[in-house]
């Protein structure tokens, strides 16, 4: 059950999500209930997305892992559509829980779901840094990393909150495996 209503945005965060994303999900109207940290979230997530170096299909990689490690329906859902949209072959998708295993994923993208899980995990060793190290420079490393711990985050979040699935996705929502 939800644990926090949804809360009506402040006109000028209302305007700025529209303006980036359209129509807020059910995670920022939740987040509407503290104005000012669901302001700096969608800031924080829009430097994320929009202007971070690395390659968007990369991070969305990781982020579709890391619904997978939490068993995060909602960020699956949300993050399937973007990982798509980015370039991530269904291929990956379908091979994504089994990533060790398959030859669908190259180096780079290998070194990332590594650092994904090993974020996860909360133990980055230095051979996970030092296979990213081999195909990125260090601000990309950052982001990566960046992108790694917030979506460790954002599934702790929605599990909090009990975030329900968006009426758009609820009655087909994708599979999460």
């Amino acid at each position: 059950m939800q644990r926090v209503p949804f809360a009506s945005f402040e006109p000028v965060l209302l305007e700025r999500l529209e303006a980036l994303w359209g129509r807020p999900v059910n995670l920022y109207r939740c987040l509407a209930n503290q104005p000012q940290l669901a302001a700096a979230w969608t800031e924080f997530f829009q430097a994320l997305r929009a202007e971070s170096r690395t390659p968007r299909a990369l991070r969305e990689l990781m982020i579709l892992r890391s619904a997978q490690l939490a068993g995060s329906e909602y960020e699956w859902a949300q993050h399937l559509k973007m990982a798509r949209k980015a370039g991530v072959r269904e291929a990956q998708i379908d091979a994504l829980a089994r990533w060790r295993g398959s030859a669908e994923f190259d180096a780079r993208e290998r070194a990332c779901l590594e650092l994904q899980e090993a974020v996860v995990a909360g133990r980055v060793g230095d051979e996970v840094y030092a296979e990213c190290a081999r195909h990125f420079g260090h601000g990309e490393y950052v982001e990566l990393t960046l992108t790694a711990a917030a979506y460790v985050m954002v599934p702790r979040v929605l599990e909090a909150l009990r975030v329900p699935l968006d009426d758009d996705i609820r009655d087909h929502a994708p599979r999460l495996d």
